[in-house]
């Protein structure tokens, strides 16, 4: 087993200390998550497992054989090479030949005749024999696929932000390292390939430390948790779930902690303001005591404020939102929405999901009226107020001042109980302290950017909130705020995410981007969502197994093991499950086509969800009925 050691690091940025005296190792089967508020360190604390000085000081060790591979939240790349190219950097010898074997392979497929080309392609082909590469190319050709990227001849150049960050983490995950740093790693995944990347990380033979806002995948891919906060670097055994359980009891102590030293602190103030004549050496040691004692209150006080706060005054919102008509929208033989005539109300908290690629950004933009359709037509209500989260922060000028930058959109903005908040005490309400609010927006972490993005569109008191995966690089503290906020938000909620738990938490239904234009509406939350779609996969690989196999495998059963009455069951059941799904859809269908008739909607979703729950029951009695028999 291979360890990496942290020894009594230390962090700062300016005069900011970051954290301090932090120790800590990292074991081969470990899968570390690392979490904080933004701007805490945590990028910090990743680059310093590869900092050669560091190294040098024995502050970080490891044996001299030890191989890291690092995923960065902005991948470099030379856009002039292709995605294979650019995967295969480095001169160890597999890499080289697989590199040179797939150059060689062009150049042979579009000149089969040259019979110079001809001899190096199958001199790469021996060399591919010699190594072993084929597994190694499969493996490759297999994760890119997994994560999204099919043409591995396109150049970095052609793709998008989001396709080349898929394209370094492939880059990481081929690679042997004995330790992945991961910064992110599920930004820009849909939910096929964030399930693929959970399996993977699991089995992976090395360690793991990474940052990830998604909680589920956190939840189910950490085995530790490391937290930094007030300047610490606190150690969590077991996953995310563990963690919370654990963190509230933490929480709890502190401030029973911090009342005692309230009460300590009475009690020498009582003695301090006496003004005892005989000051002798336990006298001052007291005096010391209390100014030490006074300096902790006034600390965890610091700490205890240090809570983000979203309590902004929301404007009103009229019945009418947003209506399609006929949508269309195409470019050139890409078709991103065919004919969708679809109204989002009012209060309506609606989620869209769907592949990389389907058009969920665009139909953001569409509603922002930022995108013409090809054919149809929008209705946007007249008391509409639109706020745009969108991806990338816009007209955020690097060399602007935070407070200056938010002064310029707004100040005395009015909370829920009507008091005017300047643009510092808004800042100072999103964790940014007078000194940050003084520094260079370009001296801020990305998250923090993030963060100072979402508080200058909330202050301009949206009614309608289009979200375009809010939760990248937003950290869980905030995002649990904000979560909170959209719970209590009156207007009209549109938000693009792979988040699960983001999206089960503040929305109500979903709009299912399938491509080639065919959108579907799905009442219902995004786990359910995948459960039915997981459920679906099995019947039809169940319908689609050949008969002989079928038979074969009753043969090699000499005896069941279920009554009669049980087979005869088991045979009702999959046609009786098949009827409850034929009407879950086609009153899904009804619900969608109901405009603004509330209480039919209403007995709709009371209809539809007795409907799921006779279909939850009898897929479980099912499954138990088929697993007695095998």
């Amino acid at each position: 087993m291979k360890t990496l050691s942290v020894n009594k690091l230390q962090q700062s940025v300016g005069a900011r200390t970051l954290y301090q005296d932090v120790s800590f190792k990292i074991n081969t089967a470990d899968r570390i998550g690392l979490i904080g508020l933004n701007g805490v360190g945590k990028t910090t604390l990743l680059n310093s497992l590869i900092d050669q000085q560091l190294l040098r000081q024995k502050v970080i060790e490891h044996p001299h054989d030890y191989q890291i591979s690092y995923l960065r939240q902005t991948p470099q790349f030379d856009k002039s090479l292709t995605v294979i190219e650019a995967i295969l950097q480095g001169e160890e010898p597999l890499y080289v030949t697989v590199r040179r074997y797939e150059q060689v392979l062009n150049q042979y497929s579009r000149q089969p005749e040259d019979t110079q080309v001809a001899k190096r392609f199958f001199q790469a082909q021996e060399d591919m024999d010699r190594i072993d590469g084929w597994e190694f190319q499969a493996s490759v050709e297999t994760i890119l696929t997994k994560l999204g990227i099919k043409d591995f001849n396109q150049t970095i150049g052609q793709l998008s932000g989001g396709q080349q960050r898929r394209v370094a983490l492939a880059q990481v995950l081929v690679s042997t390292a004995d330790l992945l740093i991961l910064d992110e790693p599920t930004n820009h995944l849909d939910e096929d390939a964030i399930s693929w990347l959970e399996t993977f990380l699991k089995n992976y033979r090395g360690a793991v430390i990474f940052v990830t806002h998604d909680r589920y995948f956190l939840n189910t891919v950490a085995n530790r948790i490391l937290e930094i906060n007030r300047q610490q670097v606190t150690e969590y055994s077991g996953n995310y779930e563990a963690y919370v359980a654990q963190k509230a009891k933490n929480e709890a102590a502190w401030e029973a902690t911090r009342q005692h030293q309230r009460n300590l602190y009475r009690h020498e103030l009582k003695w301090m303001r006496a003004g005892v004549q005989a000051r002798g050496t336990k006298q001052n040691a007291r005096v010391a005591r209390f100014q030490k004692l006074s300096q902790q209150i006034r600390t965890s006080n610091l700490d205890s404020n240090q809570k983000l706060t979203i309590d902004l005054k929301q404007q009103r919102l009229g019945k009418d939102v947003f209506e399609l008509q006929d949508a269309a929208l195409s470019f050139g033989q890409q078709i991103l929405l065919q004919k969708l005539n679809l109204r989002i109300n009012s209060g309506e908290h609606l989620g869209i999901i769907g592949a990389n690629g389907a058009g969920k950004t665009t139909f953001l933009n569409i509603l922002a009226q930022k995108q013409q359709l090809s054919s149809g037509k929008l209705a946007v209500g007249q008391t509409v107020r639109l706020g745009y989260y969108t991806q990338h922060v816009e007209n955020m000028a690097a060399d602007k001042r935070v407070i200056s930058y938010l002064e310029a959109i707004g100040q005395n903005v009015e909370n829920a109980e009507g008091e005017s908040l300047s643009a510092s005490q808004l800042l100072e309400r999103f964790l940014f302290t007078p000194q940050q609010q003084g520094a260079f927006i370009r001296d801020l972490s990305g998250g923090e950017k993030r963060r100072l993005y979402l508080l200058a569109i909330l202050i301009q008191r949206p009614n309608v909130l289009l979200l375009d995966e809010p939760t990248n690089n937003l950290d869980i503290e905030t995002m649990t705020i904000l979560e909170d906020y959209l719970l209590d938000f009156a207007g009209t909620v549109v938000a693009v995410s792979h988040d699960r738990y983001f999206l089960d938490k503040i929305t109500d239904d979903l709009l299912v981007f399938e491509g080639q234009g065919q959108v579907e509406r799905y009442w219902g939350t995004y786990s359910e969502f995948l459960q039915q779609k997981s459920r679906s996969q099995k019947a039809t690989e169940k319908t689609t197994r050949p008969k002989n196999s079928v038979k074969q495998q009753h043969h090699s059963t000499p005896s069941s093991k279920l009554t009669y009455t049980e087979k005869l069951e088991l045979t009702k059941l999959e046609p009786q499950i098949d009827a409850l799904e034929q009407q879950k859809k086609a009153l899904e269908q009804t619900m969608s086509q109901t405009n603004n008739n509330y209480e039919q909607l209403l007995q709709q979703q009371q209809e539809l969800d007795q409907l799921k729950k006779q279909i939850d029951q009898k897929v479980e009695r099912w499954t138990q009925l088929a697993e007695k028999e095998e």
